[in-house]
């Protein structure tokens, strides 16, 4: 298991409906936050049923064959892949305490969590605002303003967006 950092990381979520951009975002924001020195890390739920590994490969015959978890070290990354094999889905708490120091963890989906968290909001798309009903969402990254009292970023300003993170992200304890 990974070793805890001296100080927890910062923790900033992403919510937002499918289609928003959040993706998008998260990719054009990360590289902006390494380059200010921060060792970035990433959470993302995926509300279906996924898999990195490809059948007939080693590892994919090793789960198949009941393993509980395998990892999948090469010369340039690894991978643990750990099947629930009927244990409920852990929540972020707990999928937190697999990653490895870092300054700062993003966290795609986990809407209902409470953390800080970006609204990635298109208001062409038809959807309420999230930041309704979730006190948790501290700013809307939007394509056209809204009306709503929390601060509004430009959604294709990435940098800026870069900004507001590295600048509100809170502490985890």
């Amino acid at each position: 298991m990974p070793q805890a950092p001296a100080t927890p990381p910062a923790i900033f979520g992403f919510a937002g409906f499918s289609g928003s951009g959040k993706t998008t975002l998260i990719e054009r924001v990360i590289p902006l936050l390494v380059a200010r020195g921060l060792r970035v890390s990433l959470i993302k739920h995926a509300h279906h049923d996924f898999d990195i590994d490809k059948p007939g490969k080693d590892s994919h015959r090793h789960r198949e064959a009941g393993a509980s978890e395998v990892l999948v070290s090469g010369g340039r990354r690894w991978a643990l892949m750990h099947e629930l094999r009927g244990e409920p889905e852990p929540d972020l708490a707990a999928l937190l305490g697999h990653l490895s120091p870092s300054d700062l963890i993003l966290v795609e989906g986990f809407k209902h969590d409470p953390i800080p968290k970006l609204e990635v909001h298109r208001p062409a798309l038809g959807h309420p605002l999230l930041a309704l009903t979730d006190p948790h969402i501290v700013a809307i990254a939007t394509d056209a303003p809204v009306d709503s009292p929390l601060p509004q970023l430009d959604l294709n300003d990435a940098e800026a967006v870069a900004g507001f993170i590295s600048g509100s992200a809170t502490r985890l304890v």
